[in-house]
């Protein structure tokens, strides 16, 4: 009861809050497809307002949120999911397509209204099909409250987006993805940096000291590097963000080591690192010195990592403000680690830690949920499966349907809360069918959860993939990593000291990984791998908690669905 209490009271803090004296932001936002260059070769993005990435939202902890978001694509619906604000008292507002709302349909408007209730660095992004591949993101960037200040100094701050890029288009990977034989998306073409990128840029890479085979700084306005113009003997922070959609990247920049402080909104004990892991779907900010030779510049990469890297790095310039930007640095770029060096990759997440003081997760949990992450085949057609089920959304919102007992709009089952114990995680399942499904996990008001992420080998011998796994709605503990199948043995390695709070876990191949969080929060939210078309294949899972408790949900947001529809012509939305 004292939680519950202690929950209810935060959010309603919250909404006197915007009320009385915290800033409102109101955007007035039109998504369309328009032509772009994002790696100097022209293509069709997703935008908004005409600008790619989409803009930069930028408050304070405690702030309101209105997004005016109208829909002016001419064939397709729309969502955008606020990556990282978990949404306490306005669950609709998530952005998710058939779990938190209605897909909002061309030409139609829905009004986002949400409070971002801690500082941090996140991100927005569509969530509908295969959007964010089509270019459809933004940062979102939350400063401490008035008044309050940072565990850190610094002098000057950058905001860097991360995503990968692809020529072909995300209908046609969509297609091929639902096709059988698979037609696999392959490596994207460009690694981009703000949306900034130049295609086929391999010289670059592995550097040429002759002027006239550098592709570096070419190309037009759209694909121009993004450079970090800094002073010397200064203290920069670096927000750093990846949307990828497939790609898991090593960021890193020549000659500088760089200070972790913060992880998805969280701060972590700072530890210094010559290079950054970051898997789609997390965020950091570091601190960079500006300490070395300022008659120099210095090359800033992002490669690929935990993929055979077939996608030439993404390249700009830390350039001192003294110094030309044109003047390209003496020295090649960092070199990307092996891209299968698991070990290396590892060591680096076993390094973030909670900062001290950080209040640590309950030592017992209520309820756990192991969920086999395998690879198999429907009527023919490659899925990722949770303990066999392959994830497949209703028309009619979760959310919706759970507030007014429309029960016929999704599988009643209950999801299984394991797996056969039997299964070898080591190799290719005997019988590699799948079935279908969208039954929900439902889960206690304010009970422990914990969530066991199982990877295993899929459909081909010797192939086990790293999955970023992204919670919507929450924060939870990262209790810990390791190999093989977990079991009772395993318990004794979670850690229950210091874990970092995270929104989003990497699972490395043929390991487990350990996530506890408390369901404090009333709505339905996705858990899923944040790899774009593994999501699209079915990799993911639903939670729900009391959505009795939810309140006002806009009748926009749930009224689709035959089933919705009917029942919204005779009840009164606003319960």
């Amino acid at each position: 009861m004292i939680g519950e209490r202690i929950v209810v009271c935060m959010v309603l803090l919250s909404l006197m809050k915007a009320s009385f004296g915290v800033k409102r932001h109101f955007y007035k936002w039109n998504v369309e497809y328009m032509f772009w260059s994002p790696d100097c070769k022209e293509n069709m993005v997703m935008g908004i307002n005409g600008q790619f990435p989409g803009p930069t939202i930028r408050s304070r902890a405690g702030d309101y949120i209105h997004v005016q978001l109208t829909n002016k694509l001419h064939t397709e619906g729309v969502v955008i999911h606020w990556h990282g604000i978990r949404q306490m008292g306005t669950p609709w507002a998530d952005g998710t397509a058939s779990i938190s709302q209605c897909v909002i349909n061309p030409g139609e408007t829905f009004n986002y209204r949400f409070i971002v209730d801690r500082a941090g660095t996140y991100f927005y992004h569509g969530h509908y099909g295969m959007q964010r591949s089509a270019g459809l993101y933004g940062s979102l960037i939350v400063d401490v409250g008035k008044g309050e200040k940072e565990g850190f100094e610094y002098d000057g701050e950058f905001d860097l987006l991360l995503s990968d890029w692809w020529h072909q288009g995300v209908h046609l990977q969509e297609l091929g993805l639902s096709s059988s034989p698979i037609r696999w998306i392959g490596e994207p073409q460009s690694i981009l940096i703000n949306g900034r990128g130049q295609y086929n840029c391999s010289l670059a890479a592995h550097y040429s000291k002759n002027p006239s085979q550098q592709c570096m700084l070419k190309g037009g306005e759209q694909c121009a590097p993004y450079i970090l113009h800094v002073e010397p003997q200064k203290k920069y922070r670096l927000r750093i963000a990846s949307t990828t959609a497939l790609a898991s990247l090593n960021f890193a920049i020549a000659g500088h080591k760089m200070v972790v402080v913060e992880a998805d909104g969280n701060y972590v004990e700072p530890f210094k690192t010559k290079s950054l892991d970051i898997y789609s779907g997390e965020s950091y900010s570091v601190i960079i010195t500006t300490n070395k030779n300022p008659s120099q510049n210095y090359w800033i990469s992002a490669g690929v990592i935990a993929r055979p890297p077939n996608t030439s790095q993404a390249l700009t310039l830390l350039n001192y403000v003294n110094v030309s930007a044109s003047k390209l640095p003496k020295s090649p770029p960092p070199q990307t680690p092996t891209w299968n060096d698991t070990a290396r990759s590892k060591a680096f997440t076993n390094r973030i830690l909670a900062k001290k003081g950080t209040h640590p997760p309950p030592i017992n949990y209520d309820r756990r949920i192991v969920l086999l992450n395998t690879q198999n085949r429907h009527n023919g057609v490659i899925k990722w499966a949770l303990n066999n089920v392959s994830l497949s959304l209703p028309f009619t919102p979760y959310l919706g349907a759970m507030k007014f007992g429309l029960h016929q709009a999704f599988d009643q089952a209950k999801p299984p809360e394991s797996y056969d114990m039997s299964y070898d995680v080591m190799k290719p399942g005997d019988n590699p069918n799948t079935t279908i499904g969208n039954g929900v996990y439902m889960l206690g008001y304010m009970t422990t959860v914990d969530v066991i992420l199982q990877n295993a080998n899929a459909l081909s011998k010797g192939v086990s993939e790293a999955h970023p796994w992204h919670l919507h709605g929450h924060d939870f503990w990262v209790l810990g990593y390791g190999e093989g199948k977990f079991s009772e043995k395993d318990e004794r390695k979670l850690n229950l000291k210091n874990p970092p709070l995270r929104n989003t876990a990497v699972i490395f191949p043929y390991g487990w990984t350990a996530l506890r969080f408390v369901a404090d929060n009333p709505g339905v939210w996705a858990f899923h791998c944040h790899i774009e078309p593994h999501l699209h294949m079915g990799m993911g899972v639903v939670f729900a908690e009391a959505v009795e408790r939810v309140k006002n949900i806009p009748s926009e947001a749930i009224s689709c669905g035959l089933t919705a529809r009917r029942f919204i012509n005779t009840t009164k939305l606003h319960a």
